[in-house]
């Protein structure tokens, strides 16, 4: 059976039926953590503050938040069409009542400052932004590095954009308040790069290539984009090797695929991957979801490369019939999706 990635195109829900995840907003506490997400029954929430459909025309745009880990996520969204779409996909990361909303019943949050506004120019496939002085107020080096990383993927999700060049309250900088250096252009790599343990010295570390795996998050709902460092090809094989092996132990991720399943080979024909695992790989539709994430694991991590858009999977030598219907094998992280199979948002 084969699978076709494919742009979903559905509104965001009016709000959660039974519950609303509100972040609680203090004085002066503008970062808070997830254990300050909490619950408030949907009849006591001020009408002002209930999430509500985008009016006419929509797009989809992509946009990146963080989850409890401290990866970042991309999370695709409706929102009303409109110009500028680049600096409204941003404004969606800010950290406000609404934006932490929309990114709390996720089980996610914002990871811009509050009060961060800006001014973007795209020209050559180079988007110059310009952040107000208020992103300088990040809690620590992770947020900051992670709102950097965030900005330059929103971007570069863009047609338009290869590139981004950071300026902050109108002046170039070196530095951000936390030391994250921001003089250089950023270009779209090393999402969510895995930590390396002591063997890697300067020198393995600079033969290193990178390739990107998608894992499901620590609750299951989310699909989380990893860069892992190989000493290979960065090729679709290495890829599929790598997500065969799973996460680091450490990562707070799950394990997509059966930990004995062996991979025979990948093969690619045209648009189509057509990739062979021994037989425990159907041991997925054992999985709680069905195996859904799993297959979406696989989706992803084969159609990043160069013209490939399409999954075989074959199952000792057989083609293999997933227990999940293929449309929901799309895009991994769709907001409505998620909260429709996942209404209730739990914070451990």
């Amino acid at each position: 059976m084969r699978f076709k990635r494919s742009d979903v195109e559905r509104m965001l829900i009016a709000g959660a039926a039974g519950l609303v995840l509100l972040l609680a907003v203090r004085g002066g506490e503008t970062n808070l953590p997830l254990e300050n997400v909490y619950e408030e029954p949907f009849d006591q929430i001020p009408v002002e503050t209930v999430i509500a459909r985008p009016v006419g025309p929509t797009q989809s745009t992509v946009v990146y938040y963080q989850d409890g880990d401290g990866y970042l996520v991309p999370v695709q969204r409706q929102v009303g069409k409109q110009e500028g779409i680049a600096k409204a996909t941003l404004g969606l990361m800010v950290k406000d009542v609404y934006n932490d909303m929309e990114a709390a019943r996720l089980g996610l949050r914002t990871v811009i400052p509050e009060g961060t506004s800006f001014d973007l120019n795209i020209a050559g496939g180079r988007a110059r932004i310009d952040v107000s002085k208020e992103a300088l107020a990040t809690i620590d080096a992770e947020q900051e590095t992670n709102m950097v990383s965030a900005v330059v993927y929103a971007l570069t999700e863009f047609p338009t954009v290869t590139e981004v060049e950071f300026l902050v309250d109108g002046q170039k900088r070196s530095k951000l308040t936390h030391g994250t250096d921001v003089s250089g252009v950023f270009y779209r790599e090393s999402l969510n790069l895995e930590s390396v343990d002591g063997v890697w010295s300067t020198a393995t570390l600079a033969d290193a290539r990178q390739v990107q795996l998608y894992f499901p998050s620590e609750s299951g709902r989310l699909m989380v984009p990893v860069t892992r460092l190989v000493y290979s090809e960065p090729d679709i094989n290495t890829a599929m090797l790598e997500l065969a092996k799973g996460p680091r132990q450490d990562s707070g991720l799950q394990q997509p695929l059966p930990e004995d399943v062996g991979l025979v080979d990948v093969k690619v024909s045209g648009n189509t991957a057509t990739v062979s695992f021994t037989k425990e790989f159907v041991q997925i539709a054992e999985q709680s979801d069905g195996g859904l994430q799993a297959l979406r694991a696989l989706m992803l991590t084969c159609t990043q490369y160069p013209g490939v858009t399409n999954v075989k999977i074959m199952v000792d030598g057989k083609e293999y019939t997933p227990p999940v219907p293929q449309e929901q094998t799309t895009f991994a992280n769709v907001a409505d999706m998620i909260v429709d199979s996942f209404p209730e948002i739990e914070f451990e």
